[in-house]
C-alpha cells in the first residue's frame, strides 16, 4: 500500500481521515496527523484505558505510562497545513550535510564537499559565509561542537577531524589540528555522525561500515598529537548504524542502527533497525562491553536526540515515516516498554530538533529517494500532543532538497543543511505560530 502527500489543502485532510484506519494497520499506534479534529488514535486510548479526550483538552506534556510496538516500514506519510509565515532564509553551501552552531550563537559551520564551510550569523536571518577550510581525507559528514565550544569534529573516514573553533572563526592557519582515525586493521568505515562526552574528553564516531561506534581519547589527541594510540576501540553496535547522541546528565549514549543482524524465525531478516543505550562511562574504558540495551526502532531509524531534560528520547524512523519517542527510564530497565509515543511525519524523516523549550520538535521530511508525489519540508510536532497519543503535526514548513540534520543556536534560529539543493537554511523560531488546542 502507498499513498503519496497532499499538503495543506481540504482534499489532503479529507484523504488523511480515509486512509486512518489503514495507517493503524500499517503501524500499531501511529497517529495519521490529520488536519480535522484532534483526539487520542484508537490504539493510544485503548492503551491508556480511556476515551476520546475531545478537542479542547490540552494535555499535559508528560511521558505516559502506555507503550507500544515498534512500527513497520510503510509509504504512508500523514497531511499537514503549510505554515507559510514562518520566517526562513537560504545560503548557498555546497554539499550541505553536518551543520553545527558555537555556544554563543555567532558561528555556523557546515561540512561537504571536502571541506568546513565557515559563516557568520549577525545582524540577518540568513549567515554570511566568510571562508571555506579544506579538510583531509575530504568528506566531512556529521559534525559537533565539544561542550566546552573550543573544537569542531566532523566524521569523516574512519574518525572525525578536529578544528579549532577559535581559529576557524579568525581565518588563522592551522584550523585544523588533526584527524582521530581507526588504526590499519581495526574495523572502521563509513563515519557519519559524532558526539563528544560532557567532559570533553572522549569522541565518539558512528562507523555506517562496520556496525561499530569508534571511541577516541580526544583530551590525549589534542596533548600529545595524533595518532594510533588515540583509539580506544569500538562498541558493538546493529547494521548501519548512524545517529548518535549523549544524554543531558552524561551517564547515555544513544546510537540508531537502520538494520538488525538478528534474523527471524525461518533464517529471514528481521525488519527494522534498532536504538541502542550504552553506558557512556564504560564505552571510554572498555567499549566492546558498553552496550546496556538495543531495542526495536521501527524501520531504518537515522537520528537520534532527547528532550533538554533526558527525559525523552526521540528517533526518526525513515522507512517507517515516523517519529518515535522513548521513555529513557525504560529503555535502563525495562526496554521493552520503552516505546511510549509514536506520531507519522512526512516522507524520509531524517534529521530532527527540539526547539521552542522542547513544546516542539521539528522534522526534516527529507524525500531522499524521490518518491513520485511526495515533497521534502519540515514538519513541526507539538509534543505534549504525541505524547497523548493525539494528531501532533502543526503543519510544515518549506525546505530545500533533502533536508538532513540540524542544530539550533541559543539567538533562535534553526539551521537546516539542505543537502541536495546545496543550502544552508535559516528558520526563525519564533516566528513558527502557537496552535491552541
Amino acid at each position: 500500500m502507498s499513498f503519496t502527500r497532499a499538503r495543506g489543502s481540504a482534499a489532503s485532510a479529507a484523504f488523511a481521515v480515509a486512509a486512518g484506519a489503514a495507517l493503524v494497520v500499517l503501524c500499531t499506534g501511529c497517529t495519521p496527523g490529520t488536519s480535522g479534529a484532534r483526539g487520542p488514535t484508537a490504539a493510544a486510548a485503548a492503551s491508556q484505558g480511556t476515551g476520546s479526550a475531545g478537542p479542547s483538552a490540552t494535555p499535559a506534556p508528560v511521558l505516559p505510562a502506555r507503550s507500544l510496538p515498534s512500527p513497520g516500514c510503510t509509504t504512508a506519510v500523514a497531511a499537514s497545513p503549510a505554515l507559510d509565515s514562518v520566517d526562513t532564509a537560504m545560503v548557498g553551501v555546497p554539499g550541505a550535510f553536518g551543520v553545527a552552531v558555537t555556544p554563543n550563537g555567532h558561528w555556523v559551520f557546515v561540512a561537504g564537499t571536502g571541506s568546513v564551510q565557515v559563516l557568520r550569523a549577525a545582524g540577518s536571518l540568513a549567515p554570511v559565509p566568510v571562508r571555506s577550510i579544506p579538510v583531509t581525507p575530504g568528506e566531512p559528514l556529521g559534525e559537533t561542537i565539544s561542550p566546552d565550544g573550543r573544537y569542531l569534529l566532523a566524521a569523516d573516514a574512519t574518525g572525525a577531524v578536529v578544528l579549532s573553533v577559535a581559529r576557524a572563526e579568525q581565518g588563522a592557519s592551522g584550523a585544523v589540528l588533526g584527524t582521530l582515525a581507526t588504526p590499519a586493521g581495526a574495523r572502521g568505515g563509513g563515519a557519519i555522525e559524532v558526539a563528544v562526552s560532557p567532559d570533553d574528553r572522549y569522541a565518539f564516531v558512528t562507523l555506517e561500515d562496520s556496525q561499530r561506534a569508534a571511541v577516541f581519547n580526544l583530551a590525549k589527541a589534542l596533548a600529545d598529537g595524533f595518532g594510533p594510540a588515540d583509539y580506544v576501540g569500538s562498541i558493538p553496535l546493529e547494521l548501519a548504524p548512524v545517529g548518535i547522541t549523549v544524554s543531558p546528565d552524561g551517564r547515555w549514549l544513544y546510537a540508531t542502527s537502520e538494520d538488525r543482524t538478528l534474523p527471524r524465525a525461518g533464517g529471514a531478516a528481521a525488519e527494522g533497525g534498532t536504538l541502542s543505550v550504552i553506558s557512556l562511562r564504560r564505552a571510554e574504558t572498555d567499549p566492546a562491553a558498553s552496550v546496556v540495551a538495543t531495542v526495536n526502532a521501527g524501520c531504518d531509524p537515522v537520528r537520534v536526540i532527547t528532550s533538554a531534560d533526558g527525559n525523552d528520547v526521540w528517533v526518526t524512523a525513515r522507512a517507517s515515516d515516523d517519529l518515535l519517542c522513548f521513555a529513557a527510564a525504560r529503555l535502563a530497565t525495562d526496554p521493552a516498554k520503552a516505546l511510549v509515543a509514536i506520531t507519522r511525519v512526512g516522507e524520509a524523516p531524517v534529521g530532527l530538533a527540539a526547539v521552542r523549550g522542547g513544546s516542539l520538535v521539528v522534522v526534516a521530511d527529507s524525500n531522499r529517494f524521490g518518491r513520485p508525489g511526495a515533497s521534502a519540508d519540515l514538519d513541526v510536532v507539538n509534543v505534549a500532543d504525541a505524547l497523548s497519543g493525539w494528531p501532533a503535526i502543526d503543519g510544515h514548513i518549506g525546505s530545500g532538497l533533502f533536508p538532513r540534520d540540524m542544530t539550533v543556536s541559543p539567538t533562535g534560529t534553526l539551521y537546516v543543511s539542505n543537502f541536495s539543493s546545496g543550502q544552508l537554511e535559516a528558520v526563525h523560531l519564533a516566528s513558527i505560530p502557537v496552535t491552541r488546542r
